[in-house]
């Protein structure tokens, strides 16, 4: 017995996916555009991250991780200017005030792009997804329709009528048959046993009547 399982796409599959598809690509291109525009704008400024870095030490800023390695250098000499009190903690008349300002701004702008660098990563790898699920929807919308056919055979393959669609008449039930009368079992009787020899005669050695003659006399 084998089956074959109709498949039928649901309408409006193929036009979810189209969307999808085309969404993520203008999640793609628009993330990669945001992120030129960022790297370019650092790389416009002609920062350099300070030799005492813990990390890309010298290197040109110009993406979010020596964005994030410069943002610290200058937190670090802004403690060390103010003696390790921030721009809250000093006195209004402190004249390393104005000096721990300006390094929060700088560090609260290089944070910034750091920021738009990791939403551009996101958009772009939802993109990704998108472009991925999209063309699967499309993919299964696409695909050839099978027409659910059950047949019968004694190799297990579809049957001929499976293969046609044709519809399967159904079988007419069966009726019972009606018990006969049971048969007749053996006899177990014994034949009777025959009477014994009449005393002088047969095997006995005795005499015995001679038969008698066809005119119903006795023989002579």
């Amino acid at each position: 017995m084998s089956s074959t399982v109709t498949v039928q796409p649901p309408k409006g599959v193929r036009g979810i996916g189209l969307i999808t598809l085309i969404a993520g690509i203008v999640m793609i291109i628009a993330g990669l555009g945001v992120w030129v525009v960022v790297s370019q704008t650092l790389s416009d400024e002609q920062i350099t991250v300070s030799d005492d870095a813990s990390m890309f030490a010298g290197q040109h800023v110009a993406g979010p991780f020596t964005a994030y390695a410069q943002a610290e250098v200058i937190n670090k000499h802004a403690l060390e200017a103010s003696g390790g009190q921030t721009y809250a903690e000093l006195a209004q008349d402190d004249p390393t005030r104005d000096t721990v300002m300006n390094a929060s701004f700088l560090r609260a702008s290089l944070f910034t792009s750091v920021v738009a660098f990791g939403v551009c990563a996101l958009v772009i790898g939802l993109g990704i997804l998108f472009v991925l699920l999209g063309s699967a929807l499309r993919r299964l919308a696409g695909g050839p329709r099978v027409v659910d056919a059950p047949g019968f055979t004694s190799s297990g393959d579809l049957s001929h009528a499976a293969h046609r669609n044709d519809p399967i008449e159904p079988t007419r039930p069966v009726e019972p048959t009606r018990p006969g009368p049971p048969p007749e079992r053996p006899s177990t009787r014994t034949a009777p046993e025959a009477p014994p020899a009449a005393p002088g005669g047969g095997a006995g050695g005795g005499p015995t009547e001679p038969p008698p003659t066809a005119d119903g006399g006795a023989p002579r």
